[in-house]
């Protein structure tokens, strides 16, 4: 994979070409009589839309004295994981935002993704070559599992240091996607430095940028694969250029962090990796594929060679990889680098240099003299005053557009959607005219779903140069597919097949308040949007329901379908402030 240059100087984030189509198609079965069932919530939506508006740890500081509101609260909870439960606001505003967090942050892991696979029954060798149950996994634990903040930032994670299904195939590939889940779930609270070594170790990462089976020089012109050498610099470490602690790059000039004779280098490192397994033991049992990659002496290359101006000497691969990632935890691109990703991920896609530099600086230490403490990074991200002031004080431009599968789970997880079956059987969301447009641990590419510079062509945005990544999912394809897709989960289920789905049985607290239009409109605006819906919005969405009789179930149905429907299609719910 050739590294590709950025679109400008201001693009000094991990960059490349857009990505290419998702391979796989979404696959999923309409609940029967849906098309008809759902004609006139159609119509009520596309008349509702022409009138919405647009639109040791880190020491951190204390929770604000003044009271948090239930809008505060909530907008803080949709950035530090996906929804915000009645519940979960009345903890923030109780306990205030940093010991929220931290209670957060110390809760124990939900059964992992390995083990629900095996209570699913997914270990049986006739079903040792389907990728597809990873989907199904991923679905239940972004839906189900009680720890969302260590699932948000998972997530966030594993769209930076990206290992896609899409790549990863042959023998036990759901296990395999689920062990690299469950070691970003692991780690994501812990160290940095630890987290770097997991990943170079684990075989889907080292099956998907090919350190998995890579060997030494040998007399007949084979070299050492150079991927991950290059990857782990360009998008998981250090990024393509020198960067100030502040992100902004050094000297006001791109100057290139790494160069050709680095990665060839590197990438020697990297050689005699593979499965830590007996020969062909992995054919019948996914174990190995949870088991750090092991080294074959005899495989690598062991010569002594120079990776960005350090020198890693001859002998042990072990120690020898030990080294390698050091000079790269170490470098001083690091924090802000990977510190304005999570940020991007979390709270918004322009942070200022301040607010970069902050984080950054709770990389290099978080207090105690520890570097690399994603704990102190985490609170950084979302206790920064850039973070929790009034996003009005920040400008129209501040935030982020919420990403279509985090929309989804946000409404799963708002109205209590279950499984009907138990199974979680949803596929591929991938196919941006049926589905999302997006899928967990469904990249088309090492570069994300969308490359952290990307700017919207021929908009404010690009006359400003302003990334706004998750653009680069959006046309107008996908935004009628989005919208398509969450009509009927909305009033139907997601159906990932004839007989299951992930649904919404009753809306029992939007339903307390169906008779009064305005009450309704208001809960959701605080449930999806953290209130920040304007009147205008408000009263428009209030209007078109209030068409609805509620003087029937199906009228009643209908009244709260719509609501949840309107509100998230309206730009001011999309654009996460």
């Amino acid at each position: 994979m050739e590294t590709l240059a950025p679109d400008t100087a201001l693009d000094h984030a991990a960059d490349a070409a857009p990505p290419e189509p998702a391979t796989q198609p979404a696959s999923s079965a309409p609940s029967p009589g849906s098309v008809a069932a759902l004609s006139g919530l159609s119509a009520l939506l596309a008349s509702g839309l022409a009138a919405c508006g647009g639109g040791g740890e880190a020491t951190q500081a204390d929770p604000p004295a003044a009271p948090i509101s239930a809008a505060e609260a909530a907008r803080f909870l949709q950035q530090a994981q996906f929804s915000s439960s009645d519940a979960d606001i009345a903890a923030v505003r109780s306990q205030g935002y940093a010991r929220w967090l931290d209670a957060q942050m110390q809760a124990p892991s939900h059964t992992s993704g390995w083990d629900w696979l095996v209570e699913q029954g997914y270990q049986q060798e006739s079903l040792r070559f389907n990728g597809g149950y990873a989907d199904h996994m991923m679905w239940n634990q972004l839906i189900a599992a009680p720890d969302a903040v260590r699932k948000r930032v998972a997530l966030a994670w594993s769209e930076i240091m990206v290992v896609s299904g899409n790549g990863i195939d042959g023998y036990w590939p759901s296990f395999a996607m689920a062990a690299y889940w469950d070691l970003l779930n692991q780690h994501a609270f812990g160290n940095f430095r630890e987290l770097l070594q997991a990943i170079t170790l684990n075989p889907a990462m080292g099956a998907y940028l090919n350190t998995r089976g890579n060997k030494k020089a040998n007399a007949s012109g084979r070299v050492p694969d150079e991927n991950y050498a290059r990857e782990v610099m360009q998008l998981f470490t250090i990024g393509l250029y020198e960067l100030n602690p502040d992100g902004t790059l050094r000297g006001g000039q791109p100057q290139e962090t790494y160069g050709p004779a680095d990665v060839s280098q590197l990438a020697q490192v990297f050689t005699g990796y593979d499965l830590d397994a007996a020969s062909g033991a992995y054919k019948t049992d996914p174990a190995p594929f949870r088991r750090p990659m092991k080294l074959n002496p005899a495989q690598h290359a062991g010569d002594s060679v120079t990776v960005l101006g350090r020198s890693i000497a001859a002998g042990d691969g072990t120690a020898r990889l030990r080294q390698a990632l050091d000079i790269l935890f170490e470098h001083p691109n690091v924090g802000p680098f990977i510190g304005r990703q999570l940020i991007q991920r979390l709270v918004t896609s322009a942070p200022s240099p301040a607010y970069v530099g902050r984080v950054a600086a709770a990389f290099n230490d978080n207090g105690a003299g520890v570097r690399g403490d994603l704990r102190a990074v985490t609170r950084a991200v979302l206790l920064d005053p850039e973070a929790r002031q009034d996003p009005k004080l920040n400008g129209p431009a501040w935030g982020k557009l919420r990403e279509p599968m985090i929309r989804f789970v946000q409404w799963a997880r708002s109205f209590g959607a279950t499984s009907s079956d138990g199974k979680w059987i949803l596929w591929d969301l991938s196919d941006p005219s049926t589905a999302l447009g997006q899928s967990p641990l469904r990249s088309p590419s090492v570069f994300n779903f969308f490359r952290p510079g990307y700017v919207p062509p021929g908009t404010a945005l690009a006359e400003r140069g302003q990334p706004a990544p998750e653009f680069q999912l959006t046309n107008e394809n996908s935004v009628a597919g989005y919208l398509n897709y969450m009509q009927g989960a909305i009033a139907w289920g997601a159906w990932g097949s004839k007989t299951s789905k992930v649904w919404v049985e009753r809306y029992t607290h939007e339903m307390a308040l169906v008779q009064d239009a305005a009450a309704l409109v208001e809960r959701l605006n605080l449930l999806l949007a953290a209130g920040q819906l304007s009147p205008a919005t408000v009263a428009t969405i209030r209007d078109a329901i209030a068409t609805l009789k509620p003087d029937s179930d199906w009228g009643r149905n209908q009244r709260v379908w719509s609501a949840i429907a309107l509100v998230m299609a309206c730009p001011e719910y999309l654009v996460q402030k």
